[in-house]
């Protein structure tokens, strides 16, 4: 894949300035794998050969024409006999991929090219895992309340307001739902079905939609409860996508992560969470009763 492949929509210039950013540091990671190669007296190609792979592949990776996997990285260092090295070189890929990923959200074209990159994601994965803390998961979200969302998150970074092209591609997204094959877990945090990011009006609607979603084939929505003993501290929500790929969006940034370690610790989380979260009629009468204390005449 292309580095703009994760850019479509960008403008020219924005794109080669993250490409040129991203290749940066891909090309400063290649040279300190290629500076402890040196260290140890071997050759590209020897090293090749304790690999296993093609010399070529060693060859890029130094030079920073393609990025390494984890895994890459691991071989690489026990190749050398320097597993003390693993450490470091995995954090300059996390920095790595999540500086990229950054980039996308502080460039991002507008509403409606954000909502077609996650689209993109989410149709090449079979089984969606979603945890929110404080708002509804957008794939469960009405027309109404994802324009309130887009509005306030457009607003705050200041960039393209293409509000009602964002919420027809959301909407769009949604229709993975009824896709036969596919699997979607939802876990909210009782605060966000309390949370008024949206006129009470909008928020009626939005939680009489997750009242519907109970009886859906492909989905599995549970709230954990105010009052659940936590073994975690749910700071943020997340996705994890197959187990080979978990998203954050924090206030600042679009984080993808890949690493194997840093997906299994956002399993366990998600794994805390479902175990005190509740499910079925339970989950019902807590967003029945969010939906009461609107006070709706």
């Amino acid at each position: 894949m292309a580095p703009c492949d994760h850019l479509r929509g960008l403008p020219e210039g924005a794109c080669a300035a993250a490409v040129s950013d991203y290749q940066t540091a891909r090309i400063a990671l290649g040279a300190r794998l290629r500076e402890l190669r040196a260290e140890s007296g071997l050759n590209g190609k020897s090293l090749a050969v304790r690999l296993g792979w093609p010399a070529s592949k060693v060859s890029k990776i130094e030079t920073g024409k393609q990025s390494p996997t984890g895994e890459d990285l691991k071989a690489w260092a026990a190749a050398l006999g320097v597993p003390e090295t693993v450490s470091e070189l995995m954090g300059r890929l996390r920095s790595l991929e999540t500086h990229y990923a950054a980039w996308r959200r502080q460039l991002a074209a507008g509403v409606r090219a954000r909502q077609e990159a996650w689209q993109a994601t989410e149709s090449a994965s079979a089984t969606v895992w979603n945890f929110e803390s404080a708002v509804i998961p957008g794939l469960l979200q009405t027309p109404e309340y994802a324009r309130h969302m887009f509005i306030r998150t457009t607003t705050l970074h200041r960039t393209v307001q293409d509000i009602e092209a964002g919420v027809n591609a959301r909407m769009q997204r949604q229709q993975a739902l009824y896709a036969p094959g596919r699997s979607f877990h939802f876990l909210v945090w009782e605060p966000a079905l309390h949370m008024l990011l949206c006129p009470r009006e909008v928020m009626a609607g939005q939680l009489d939609r997750l009242a519907g979603v109970h009886g859906m084939s492909t989905v599995s929505l549970g709230v954990v409860p105010f009052g659940a003993e936590l073994t975690v501290v749910p700071t943020h929500g997340f996705w994890i996508f197959d187990e080979q790929l978990v998203m954050v969006e924090t206030i600042g940034a679009e984080l993808r992560l890949t690493d194997t370690a840093e997906i299994e610790l956002y399993r366990t989380v998600w794994r805390e969470l479902q175990d005190v979260a509740v499910f079925g009629r339970e989950a019902h009468r807590l967003i029945a009763r969010a939906r009461a204390s609107l006070n709706l005449m």
